[in-house]
């Protein structure tokens, strides 16, 4: 008799699921025996996802959303809650970058971003969050990045963005750890992926991102994905309220000429 997967019969919602490290994540727990909704604005994207996993052992359902849309949001969720009963899982990685300085970032772009990358996560949690903790069990991650601890030269509202994540990963934290619900951040450095590849493509500033990273190789989405099902699993049950870089030591060097 084969060992159980570690999240057969529960239910994981993931933002931003059709391309990139979404993607990834999605099918790390699908393969994990977690039925899986999968969350983005594009269908035809999407549904090439929900086709590539409908063999997974226990499904997925596509849920074409725009993540910023408050009613699509609440109802791509009560249409997952009406079809599987519960959620126990919630993966916030939708996300955007304009790489634009300050002075360049006008009010309109500026509450863009903040709208995907801090409210829409707090909005989602909000919505999966009674059904872990009427059941007293849940796991939400939340996908951050560097750029919400370190000051890079653009992206003034990313960053801020993503450290209002980080903070409110631990109030979060704090709030629903007594339901047994645990909230946690992972906060990448550079992945290969669409939303990076235009500056990656660039020799010079790989080279560089390459240089500041001690284990001298970009992330995968693989290896976010696999940070996720660790922090999804039981072994994970007393870990709440972490941000973790995940960035192969970026964060943890300093510079040395």
């Amino acid at each position: 008799m084969s060992a159980p997967l570690p999240f057969e019969g529960r239910t994981a919602v993931v933002t931003g699921a059709s391309r990139g490290i979404g993607a990834a994540i999605a099918r790390r727990l699908a393969q994990d025996g977690a039925h899986v909704g999968l969350v983005a604005r594009h269908a035809g994207p999407l549904k090439a996802l929900a086709a590539e996993l409908a063999g997974a052992p226990s499904g997925v359902t596509a849920l074409i959303a725009d993540v910023t849309d408050p009613s699509a949001s609440e109802a791509a969720v009560a249409r997952l809650l009406a079809e599987r009963g519960r959620i126990d899982v919630l993966v916030n990685n939708a996300g955007g970058n304009v790489r634009r300085s300050a002075a360049d970032t006008d009010l309109a772009l500026w509450n863009d971003l903040i709208r995907l990358g801090l409210t829409a996560p707090f909005h989602w949690a909000s919505l999966c969050a009674p059904s872990m903790r009427a059941q007293r069990a849940g796991r939400i991650v939340n996908i951050g990045s560097v750029a919400g601890a370190t000051a890079l030269p653009t992206g003034a509202a990313y960053a801020a963005a993503k450290a209002g994540l980080a903070q409110l990963t631990r109030n979060l934290a704090r709030e629903w750890g007594p339901d047994g619900v645990t909230v946690n951040l992972l906060a990448p450095w550079y992945v290969p992926t669409p939303l990076t590849e235009g500056v990656l493509s660039d020799p010079g500033f790989r080279s560089a991102v390459l240089a500041c990273t001690p284990v001298g190789r970009l992330g995968t989405p693989e290896d976010v994905a696999a940070a996720v099902a660790f922090l999804c699993g039981d072994e994970a049950s007393w870990l709440n309220g972490a941000v973790i870089p995940l960035d192969g030591g970026f964060s943890a060097a300093s510079f040395y000429p």
